[in-house]
């Protein structure tokens, strides 16, 4: 029997792995005329964490590597047009199936491919990163490499990834290669967080008798809460929030890592309380329940949920993460001693006391029973609640207005489809975007990366095959990733990719302009058009109006719904939301303020 880590899927969002879960048997065939090697066992352990299709850019380091991986009858090997894309696709993959993977070659690749795991780690997602490593025979020795900086020294790359990684395995000796492999990949699924295997040029096709035909199945030992803190934790909070007049409560990002989407829900349900969530947040928590109201982003917060967030008498957040951003340069109007903050492995009551090794989804499950149904807040929201208004009509063959689009884009959505935000205006305008029941929604808030939701885009598509997968991307970040639609095509996608093209790095020209925020156009359409070249299924069209755009939209989800569709958007350079303007004089602000 086949073990696999199972994914447990959250309410309206992807699915995550477990990590306290056992193995469990998987339907994937094992390849038994393999031969019982490194390459084999890497092989082999990947599908069994529902790892189904692995992104890679070949190298003269991890060309047998590669054999190997597209020998196991359970693994896609898919080909990138770079290793930054291939490490932004297993982002996005990891996203919707809970693990993903790329795999790249010796310092060249592995320091290109660095950005995208950096940005995984600071999004908690669990990405292993393969490379291709120099042959076992030149460590310790003077000899100088190809694809390095011309050092004898061959820990650059490794140095650098210790940063970006929770854990390092470097197999040049093939006795303690199965501990090195399965310490990492266990290590990446119970932290959340990448890992970086590198492994020797010369190993992957080496028999040895420490791999066997079919791999032990390990199981990862469960996070368990401390008990007498966790109710110590709980009886603080219980009293702490029952004795507010108007309490709410907020879900964040790390609900995802903390697999406590489920438990925040069944918090709500218990408690009553109006819910929000950070604009990182949005997506894990369901957008159809009952009492929520929006997404609480300070000044930025959708119409009407920053007044109630903010004259609460008591928040409980959880999962949060207060950067510059997500508080808006720090200016969030909530009080320290008035807030409740459960992070994923402790509990902070007002200013105090503070409760550790208590895990986020047993404090919520057990916080449930204890809390009084109090719906005041929310009641006073549905009294101030007016619903929000249309764009103006225009006149016919007006110019289109990006509110406009997404006023389409949101009549697109359902529980077939998946909104994929770049960093940059996209932020804001699908931040408004009401997700119906089963939509997915991802974004890249902390690391904001421009061009990540290229790569994201593919990787979170070839993972979610029940998903359509909308984009929604400036021209700015598109022109930094925009190779990897050819992989989209040679997969078979069909997502849709709406190209915002406003000539400039909109959010860049409203914190500090200058005449580097203004990029050269492209004809965008003849670009995807190229890169399709008549192989496989594509369709391009331009926009410049309301009447072109509701056509093209009826096209990609009618006729072409088993195509890429890409819909380049001409927008005027100015038009950009209100959420951007106010956030580009805080962010200005803040970044000019006099040093102390």
């Amino acid at each position: 029997m086949d073990p696999k880590i199972e994914a447990i899927p959250n309410v309206g969002s992807p699915h995550e792995i477990d990590a306290t879960c056992c193995v469990q048997s998987s339907a994937v065939p094992f390849n038994s005329g393999a031969e019982s090697t490194l390459g084999c066992h890497l092989a082999r352990r990947l599908v069994q964490i529902g790892i189904s299709d692995i992104f890679s850019i070949p190298g003269d380091f991890n060309l047998t590597l590669l054999d190997h991986l597209i020998a196991e009858p359970g693994l896609n090997l898919i080909g990138c047009c770079n290793e930054l894309n291939a490490g932004y696709a297993a982002d996005g993959y990891a996203r919707s199936r809970g693990v993903g993977a790329c795999v790249v070659t010796f310092t060249v690749g592995g320091l290109s491919v660095l950005n995208a795991i950096a940005g995984a780690y600071s999004e908690n997602l669990p990405v292993i990163c393969i490379v291709g490593g120099p042959h076992s025979n030149d460590y310790g020795t003077n000899r100088i490499l190809h694809h390095t900086i011309g050092l004898p020294d061959f820990s650059q790359e490794l140095r650098c990834f210790q940063t970006v990684t929770c854990y390092q395995a470097v197999v040049n000796n093939l006795d303690d290669a199965p501990e090195l492999i399965d310490t990492a990949i266990s290590t990446a699924l119970k932290e959340s967080k990448p890992v970086y295997i590198s492994i020797s040029c010369n190993l992957p096709a080496i028999p040895h008798p420490m791999f066997s035909q079919e791999p032990i199945p390990f199981s990862l030992s469960p996070k368990l809460s401390n008990k007498m803190g966790l109710e110590a934790a709980v009886e603080a909070a219980a009293e702490f929030l029952n004795r507010a007049v108007k309490p709410v409560m907020v879900g964040g990002p790390t609900l995802r890592v903390s697999h406590a989407c489920h438990a925040f829900v069944e918090l709500a349900d218990a408690s009553g309380y109006a819910l929000a969530v950070t604009p990182a947040g949005k997506g894990l928590v369901p957008e159809h329940h009952p009492h929520f109201i929006g997404t609480y982003w300070g000044a930025l917060s959708t119409s009407f949920c920053a007044e109630i967030i903010e004259s609460a008498d008591a928040h409980i957040f959880v999962g949060p993460v207060f950067n510059d951003l997500s508080s808006v340069g720090y200016s969030l109007l909530f009080k320290k001693e008035q807030a409740l903050i459960v992070h994923p492995n402790r509990v902070i009551v007002g200013n105090g006391p503070t409760f550790g090794c208590i895990l986020m989804k047993d404090f919520l499950l057990a916080l449930a029973k204890r809390l009084k149904k109090n719906t005041t807040a929310y009641e006073n929201y549905n009294r101030i609640f007016v619903p929000q208004g249309h764009p103006l009509k225009g006149a016919p063959r007006e110019p289109l207005r990006v509110n406009v689009l997404f006023e389409h884009i949101q009549k697109m959505l359902s529980n077939d489809t998946t909104i994929i935000a770049e960093t940059g205006d996209s932020w804001f305008n699908c931040q408004k975007l009401k997700l119906p029941q089963g939509c997915g929604y991802e974004i890249q808030l902390q690391y904001g990366s421009i061009g990540w939701s290229v790569g994201a885009t593919l990787g979170y598509a070839q993972a979610a095959a029940d998903k359509r997968v909308i984009a929604c991307i400036g021209d700015g970040s598109f022109q930094v990733t925009a190779q990897d639609v050819s992989t989209m095509l040679g997969c078979g996608q069909n997502s849709i990719i709406f190209l915002i093209n406003n000539g400039g790095y909109s959010t860049e020209v409203e914190i500090h302009d200058g005449p580097y925020n203004v990029i050269k156009n492209w004809n965008y359409i003849g670009l995807v058009d190229a890169i399709h070249n008549g192989e496989g299924k594509c369709w391009t069209t331009k926009v410049i109006c309301e009447e072109d755009l509701a056509e093209a939209i009826e096209t990609a989800t009618g006729a072409k719904e088993n195509c890429l569709c890409f819909i380049e958007v001409i927008t005027h350079k100015d038009d950009t939301s209100k959420e951007l303007l106010l956030l580009g004089s805080r962010l200005s602000a803040a970044n000019g303020r006099p040093s102390s």
